[in-house]
């Protein structure tokens, strides 16, 4: 990924973290993108360079439809374009059906949602501004959005989320048929669970653990750097020929683990 140049919304922690260290390391410059916690993203980026890398930190609220085209100017300021996008940005705002708030709704919908259409409408601008540079990507340019297995698997107390998450998958299928003629390539990715300080109170206690591990086929949490692998592979031209697709790094949590011993 040398020469390319990579954006990820959310990444001062978690996952967006290691899919920015991920890119570095594949040669990429990039955008560590965050909301608050700046001293987390100004600390993704000294690690970045401390490994030879080259990354820049950038704030914005992705659900800002200023702030996320100020980010955008900010980057190809500083790096001249955007070859990759990572939507990875999103927030849980968790409330039974019947006490979920309007403001809670809109929270999600807003961050997990629209900040992934914000974003991507923004990065296609560019990528049709700057034009086709076939010596740096096969791709005009690749953007992954970042879901979650509640695109597929319903979840109680989560309907805000889960609803943005659905939302995702067919935005991503839906620009992905409309912008493939323009060697535009726009996949997910859709994590199970994955072992971060966000769901530290799920798998820190051995009955926690045990509780969760029922879900998973696998027999194990993921990692970060699962995630990070797999977004690496759908941002590089060895995936060229793959968009419109979700890959679910899951551990198998999509395939009903409760049919294992006949439902």
């Amino acid at each position: 990924m040398k020469r390319q140049r990579a954006l990820v919304t959310g990444a001062s922690s978690g996952i967006g973290k290691a899919i920015a260290v991920a890119l570095a390391e594949a040669g990429a410059s990039v955008v560590v993108n965050f909301r608050a916690g700046g001293d987390k993203a100004n600390a993704v980026v000294d690690e970045i360079k401390g490994a030879g890398g080259d990354a820049v930190a950038l704030q914005a609220d992705v659900s800002s439809e200023y702030e996320v085209q100020e980010m955008f100017q900010q980057m190809i300021k500083h790096y001249g374009s955007i070859d990759i996008l990572v939507n990875n940005a999103g927030v849980q705002k968790d409330a039974p059906f019947h006490e979920m708030t309007l403001e809670e709704w809109n929270e999600a919908l807003s961050v997990d949602l629209t900040g992934q259409f914000l974003c991507s409408r923004e990065a296609v601008r560019e990528f049709m501004r700057r034009g086709f540079v076939p010596e740096v990507s096969a791709a005009l340019g690749k953007i992954v959005c970042v879901s979650s297995v509640h695109d597929t698997i319903p979840w109680a107390g989560h309907a805000n989320y889960a609803a943005a998450k659905g939302g995702i998958k067919m935005l991503m299928k839906t620009i992905a048929q409309e912008l493939a003629p323009l060697k535009i390539r726009v996949n997910a990715v859709s994590p199970g669970a994955i072992k971060t300080e966000i769901n530290k109170s799920v798998w820190d206690t051995a009955e926690g653990m045990k509780s969760l591990l029922g879900l998973i086929p696998s027999g194990r949490i993921g990692e970060v750097s699962d995630v990070a692998r797999a977004v690496v592979w759908l941002a590089s031209d060895e995936s060229d020929y793959v968009t419109g697709d979700v890959l679910y790094v899951d551990g198998g949590m999509t395939l009903y683990p409760g049919f294992r011993t006949g439902g």
